[in-house]
């Protein structure tokens, strides 16, 4: 079969590997009709030094061609939603919803494990993992289902740490895909007011027709001085940071009210943050968020998407093949796409 792979920065490439096969009675091998490139697959294409392939990818809906002796919720001919991480759905972490810690789980593309850049994928505890979508493989609801991988569970996730609730000032750092479906989440969960902090004109009107009620351009201590007076002149109670760099949770720092909540669902590319007496400590804010259990979300987000009430697939501005999967990178790295839709033929 073909796969994407990536040999360093900015280096992804489509090889073709032995086709996967089940290896345990857990297993389902999973037929892949569509798959995406994520913002979180940039940072590697950016950064990865050159050597051994990886495998990319871990946001796939596809049809179960296989399973191994074990599984009972999925069959041969379902159609099947995968979270970002797999896991068993029964150790304690699994019970409380917290699948990203699975005590038998993992990611996609790694440990052995192949990413969902691919014409197929060896799904491991696939009962525990796999969600049966109640649509067939030509739906047009397909990308607005595959956000439910990992980029509308990931915001919706930054939503709910971060407790929002009805009345609610949130202020959203980050005109990405999981900060646009951030601001979804957050005018679901009934915030009243959404202020968007983005420079994207494209992503921000779609931040817009999500829900954000404002929209702050600027960066820095210039944008930190507009939200703060957007909401009030004290800060907003809830920020929920979806990018992952340091000026992005800086500026988290900069617009949270004291006694707030800063929720960080964007992958940190630092381990050293302000925490302390002058940033976090002295005002009383909560530091949150993390990788979001997509899985526990499905269920809760899926009955929306399918009656149409949200379309968070419109994050998707582009479609290719996955022969064309090294462009779409390039495409995303050059903001001329916001995500990049992979569709199988």
């Amino acid at each position: 079969m073909r796969a994407a792979f990536m040999y360093g920065a900015g280096d992804v490439r489509i090889d073709t590997v032995p086709d996967p096969v089940i290896q345990q009675p857990t297993d389902a091998l999973v037929r892949v009709v569509t798959t995406c490139i994520c913002g979180s697959d940039l940072h590697p294409y950016h950064s990865m030094p050159a050597g051994e392939a990886s495998p990319m990818g871990h946001e796939f809906i596809g049809v179960v061609e296989e399973t191994g002796g074990e599984v009972s919720t999925v069959k041969r001919g379902d159609l099947v939603i995968a979270p970002f991480a797999w896991s068993d759905g029964t150790c304690e972490f699994c019970r409380e919803g917290l699948q990203t810690s699975c005590l038998h789980g993992g990611f996609w593309a790694t440990g052995g494990i192949g990413g969902g850049q691919a014409e197929a994928v060896r799904v491991p505890l696939a009962d525990g993992t796999l969600v049966k979508a109640p649509v067939g493989e030509d739906s047009e609801l397909l990308p607005h289902l595959l956000t439910l991988s990992d980029v509308y569970g990931t915001g919706y996730h930054a939503a709910k740490r971060a407790n929002v609730g009805p009345g609610d000032k949130v202020v959203v750092i980050g005109d990405g895909a999981v900060g646009l479906l951030a601001v979804l989440s957050a005018r679901q969960l009934g915030a009243e007011q959404i202020v968007l902090m983005g420079r994207h004109k494209d992503r921000t009107d779609l931040g817009r027709a999500f829900g954000a009620t404002d929209v702050v351009t600027e960066r820095g201590q210039e944008g930190i001085a507009k939200a703060r007076e957007l909401t009030g002149g004290h800060g907003a109670a809830k920020v929920l940071e979806a990018v992952g760099h340091m000026p992005a949770y800086e500026q988290a720092v900069g617009v949270v009210r004291a006694g707030g909540v800063i929720s960080r669902v964007g992958a940190p590319q630092y381990e050293d943050a302000p925490v302390g007496f002058a940033s976090l400590f002295g005002a009383n804010i909560t530091l949150t968020g993390g990788p979001a259990p997509a899985r526990a979300y499905i269920e809760k987000l899926m009955p929306d998407v399918l009656s149409g009430a949200v379309q968070p697939g419109r994050v998707f501005d582009r479609t290719i093949g996955l022969d064309q999967t090294p462009d779409g990178y390039a495409a995303m790295d050059r903001r001329e796409a916001l995500k990049v839709l992979i569709r199988q033929p």
